[in-house]
């Protein structure tokens, strides 16, 4: 039976220094996130987005050394949302320009969410890309983006996110 690898364990007092925000100011937008602990212990990634500007996205990444997947088959991703859809983002190395993702819709109460790594696909710049899925070895980066084309605001909180 295979392993549970803990990636990231949310709680009070954990270390967000490995975690970076992007938006869409990088390229002239007016989306602005947050990325932090709450006071039960739970990563919130919370926010506005705006279209001004050809704006429209938060991210937030966790970079780290890389983990290995080779004896494992899915991202298991304990979170809470808001009822909006989002996307899960890896990438295989920190040279690699491309991320491949996937969406999931949160559903307002908690949640696992389990995500095949066969299935996840490349995109680069909000283009799907013609390549195979991620059939990789390590994760050196992974992440949360949201944007669905509307000025709305943000929430997802997020306890767990290993590998199966």
């Amino acid at each position: 039976m295979m392993q549970t690898h803990i990636i990231f364990n949310f709680e009070k007092g954990s270390n967000l220094d490995d975690w970076i925000l992007i938006d869409d100011i990088v390229m002239g937008g007016k989306s602005s996130g947050n990325f932090t602990i709450d006071d039960n212990g739970y990563g919130k990634f919370y926010g506005a987005i705006s279209l001004d500007n050809n704006g429209g996205f938060s991210s937030v990444r966790y970079q780290d050394e890389a983990t290995f997947t080779k004896y494992y088959s899915k991202i298991v991703l304990r979170v809470k949302g808001d009822g909006k859809r989002y996307q899960f983002r890896i990438k295989e190395n920190q040279n690699q320009q491309h991320s491949y993702v996937t969406y999931f819709t949160t559903s307002g109460d908690w949640e696992t969410i389990e995500i095949a790594l066969k299935d996840l696909f490349p995109k680069f710049r909000g283009r799907t890309l013609d390549m195979p899925n991620f059939s990789g070895d390590t994760i050196t980066e992974l992440g949360f983006l949201f944007g669905n084309k509307k000025v709305e605001p943000f929430q997802l909180l997020i306890d767990t996110i290993s590998l199966e």
